[in-house]
């Protein structure tokens, strides 16, 4: 039996250090050149939150999660060995990694991740659920066009972010993630499917959305290097042509004080938070307010 590790709301390992002086935190903070990107694209892309050492611990934590018999495969909120319907476009996908092994928790309390979180956010953080994405050598799973927020409508207001970190480089080659810049300023789009078709989005966009997708902005990556995106980002990802594996863990978080919008669970396993009621408890913690460091 593997111990659920959403249980301890702090670090528990050694592979991160927690920043003790408002002078420790300044080298994780965004410059005002990257926020005001971010404002203008909807992403930010290229900052650096892993080390070489820390990827590879990440990694060798990882490999055992493949397999489905894993002893703490339950405690996942979603678990895809392959989330297309085909076995030659296989793409791993699931949530929940940070309850199952150490360094997938600690994470989440990486001050690399939460010192840009908090300014993007505009507040203190608070997490939502982790994924993890992973596509095989020589593989055709792709994530389809899609943005992030139209699967999280059970949450109110729209105050959520997304950081994606590469476990491996990220290239145009091996399934990079695309970019639709300035995308975020778009309504809400209609669910056209996660994994499968690339195409599927052209049904619900117009004419002048759909002349936007001739020239995505490829966000290529160094091996622990990552992106954020707004929630209404239109982003995808195309099929892995190399003889390397893409491996990829993304954290999602949003603005303290959002709250549910659903009687049902939030995360498949996890107690209903009522309509109304503020997202928190043992599976959304508070990560980090930069209050607590002057910011």
């Amino acid at each position: 039996m593997v111990e659920d590790l959403s249980q301890q709301h702090r670090l528990i390992g050694d592979l991160f250090h927690w920043p003790e002086t408002p002078e420790e935190w300044e080298p994780y903070w965004l410059s005002d050149d990257q926020l005001a990107f971010y404002e203008t694209n909807g992403y930010v892309t290229g900052i650096p939150i892993l080390t070489e050492e820390q990827c590879d611990a990440l990694c060798e934590e990882l490999e055992p999660l493949f397999d489905p018999k894993h002893p703490g495969n339950s405690l996942f909120h979603e678990y895809h060995s392959n989330e297309s319907d085909s076995p030659d476009t296989v793409l791993f996908h699931a949530l929940g990694a940070w309850r199952v092994t150490p360094g997938f928790h600690d994470i989440l309390w990486n001050p690399a991740f939460l010192a840009p979180a908090s300014q993007l956010l505009g507040g203190a953080v608070r997490f939502w659920h982790d994924q993890l994405f992973c596509k095989p050598a020589h593989h055709g799973g792709v994530v389809a066009w899609h943005q992030d927020y139209s699967y999280w409508t059970r949450t109110k207001p729209l105050g959520h972010l997304t950081c994606w970190i590469g476990l491996d480089p990220s290239t145009k080659d091996n399934g990079a993630v695309h970019y639709i810049p300035g995308s975020h300023r778009w309504d809400l789009l209609p669910i056209t499917g996660l994994a499968g078709d690339m195409q599927a989005i052209n049904e619900v966009l117009s004419p002048e959305q759909r002349a936007t997708f001739e020239k995505p902005a490829v966000v290529e990556l160094k091996r622990g290097h990552c992106s954020f995106h707004h929630p209404l980002m239109i982003h995808g990802s195309f099929e892995n042509r190399t003889a390397g594996p893409r491996r990829a863990t993304v954290i999602n978080a949003m603005r303290d004080g959002v709250h549910s919008d659903s009687p049902e669970p939030l995360l498949q396993g996890v107690p209903p938070v009522q309509p109304g009621e503020k997202v928190d408890g043992q599976f959304f913690p508070l990560l980090f307010d930069p209050k607590t460091v002057g910011k």
